[in-house]
């Protein structure tokens, strides 16, 4: 039996990025979260949020990062030490996930209690010339978004109005509405049902490309597709 040797600092630190890396390379979720803090630092540098609140968001991020890795590490352990069903090994694997949801969940509210005053300000600014617009704006946007949608399925020959193909529908209409809602919004609650309605846009979106009815490729463009017109339509006829 050979002695294993010691390893130096050097090594112990490149095995743990090569951990880091892997996560990053076989975890989808751990992806979605790097990206995610990619964009809320890069916001939070362009808004100059103050040094306790980078801090905040630092340690969050930190935080949901480490769980997210123990959660892989202890599915992978137990996939090694388990080749049959085992309701112990199961729970072992939900406790681990319901570790990430939480740490997720809290990022998500320091995120937003960071985020939500001075976003709420500049937008506020932004639209409010838009503040009075009329409801048939919001449903001339719509109905042209669903034009839009026909005639481009139509003109690629895949899919049907309601169902697969090039651009997503449902993408379109959610984040055509997302958009809509944002303009409409005119009060201290702007931020907040802004969020909402983008949040439900992604669920939708999401539940295209999971149900296999629609690419994530398909399902971006019909939300950018959405959005665009939406804002176009604003700024034209409000």
């Amino acid at each position: 039996m050979t002695k294993r040797r010691p390893q130096n600092l050097l090594e112990s630190f490149n095995f743990a990025f090569e951990g880091i890396i892997h996560v990053l390379r076989t975890q989808r979720n751990m992806r979605i979260h790097f990206l995610a803090a990619v964009i809320v630092l890069v916001t939070a540098v362009w808004i100059g949020v103050s040094k306790l609140e980078l801090i905040a968001l630092l340690l969050a991020i930190a935080f949901v990062f480490i769980t997210e890795m123990i959660n892989s590490a202890i599915e992978q352990a137990i996939d090694v030490a388990t080749t049959s069903f085992d309701p112990l090994a199961k729970l072992a694997k939900d406790v681990a996930a319901g570790a990430v949801l939480i740490a997720t969940i809290n990022a998500v509210a320091i995120g937003y209690l960071v985020f939500s005053g001075e976003v709420a300000d500049r937008s506020s600014r932004l639209l409010d010339r838009l503040r009075d617009a009329p409801a048939q704006v919001t449903l001339v946007a719509l109905v042209l978004t669903i034009i839009v949608v026909i005639g481009t399925k139509a003109y690629t020959g895949r899919g049907t109005p309601l169902r697969g193909g090039l651009p997503s529908g449902h993408a379109a209409v959610a984040f055509a509405g997302w958009m809509a809602a944002t303009y409409v919004i005119s009060d201290s609650h702007r931020f907040l049902i802004s969020s909402l309605t983008f949040i439900m846009a992604l669920l939708v979106a999401q539940t295209r490309v999971e149900s296999g009815v629609h690419s994530a490729l398909e399902v971006t463009y019909g939300g950018l597709l959405g959005a665009l017109i939406t804002l176009v339509v604003f700024q034209v006829l409000a």
